[in-house]
């Protein structure tokens, strides 16, 4: 079994038989799934991504495809090849967990993968599919769409998601910005995908309500939102679980009873930028809450202006 190559340096790449990509994942972005991270064309020790933004860190080598939680992981979500090709290597039999951030992985940061020759130099590879999903074999060709695993946990992770990179000739290609010279951010002018997926600066992934602020691994496991409270439980608390935040975005969370009132308003500020976070507020009850659905609004404000918003219910008996 031959191992996954090494990430190698960023460059511009040539115009010519450049492959035509589609989403390495069965998934809906902005929805079932969204971009955590994109590739950093920045040579120093700071990240950027190729719009000049911040969605991206130090050295990433490739465009992160990240589900919502660990549950959405648990009902098995394809890793699909983007363009037609041969296998010409993978890995599986690594195990699934959550990297600790101290652990030696032995050079095996990708985890369990599948590296695609697309002919010409071109190469893309799919890094932490789940152990034992690999459903391709060494040599085998493929067109763009088939199944190559399942998104899993293994190699370098700390959240479920395919890591998606692009090389020619050995060298990484932002497939965003593939002619972009080395370094350099702004406009891209052309790119590799067929559809290419729009960018978002970062945005809210769920919300939801719970009887008391949820720890954070609840939210990340994608058990923090209770449907259902009885009348007399302690607290009516709404959280929000976003990721990319700047510096000065604030959080509205809003809750509205059964009859449509407003009975818990706050805002929040997000104080710096943070790859994913969630923040949760909500009201003590007294005196027992009316029977009814109760409407949870999450609004994610930036620059003082809407930015991204989740509704989110619960019925209380």
């Amino acid at each position: 079994m031959r191992l996954l190559l090494p990430l190698a340096l960023i460059a511009a790449a040539p115009a010519t038989a450049q492959p035509r990509l589609s989403l390495p994942i069965d998934c809906t972005l902005g929805d079932t799934c969204h971009i955590q991270a994109y590739t950093d064309v920045d040579p120093t020790e700071g990240a950027v991504d190729y719009t000049c933004g911040t969605l991206a860190y130090d050295s990433h080598k490739g465009t992160d495809f990240a589900l919502p939680d660990l549950a959405a992981l648990q009902t098995g979500v394809d890793v699909l090849a983007s363009a037609p090709g041969r296998v010409r290597a993978l890995r599986d039999g690594e195990r699934d967990v959550l990297y600790d951030g101290t652990s030696d992985l032995g050079g095996r940061d990708c985890g369990n993968g599948v590296v695609i020759d697309h002919g010409d130099g071109w190469e893309t590879q799919y890094c932490h599919l789940r152990n034992g999903s690999v459903a391709v074999a060494q040599g085998d060709e493929v067109e763009a769409g088939t199944v190559l695993g399942k998104v899993g946990l293994s190699g370098r992770t700390q959240f479920p998601h395919v890591h998606l990179s692009v090389r020619h000739a050995g060298e990484v290609v932002d497939p965003f910005a593939p002619g972009a010279e080395p370094g350099a951010c702004g406009a891209a002018e052309e790119t590799l995908w067929q559809d290419p997926p729009p960018y978002r600066p970062g945005g809210l992934i769920a919300a939801g309500f719970a009887p008391a602020i949820p720890e954070y691994a609840e939210i990340k496991a994608g058990t923090g939102h209770t449907p259902a409270l009885i009348a007399t439980t302690p607290a009516l608390v709404l959280w929000g679980f976003g990721y990319g935040s700047r510096a000065g975005d604030v959080m509205r969370l809003v809750i509205k009873g059964p009859d449509g009132r407003t009975t818990f308003e706050t805002e929040v500020e997000i104080e710096k930028p943070q790859a994913q976070y969630f923040r949760a507020s909500g009201t003590r009850v007294r005196r027992g809450l009316r029977p009814g659905t109760y409407t949870g609004s999450v609004t994610l404000l930036r620059d003082g202006r809407p930015y991204d918003s989740r509704d989110t219910h619960v019925e209380i008996r």
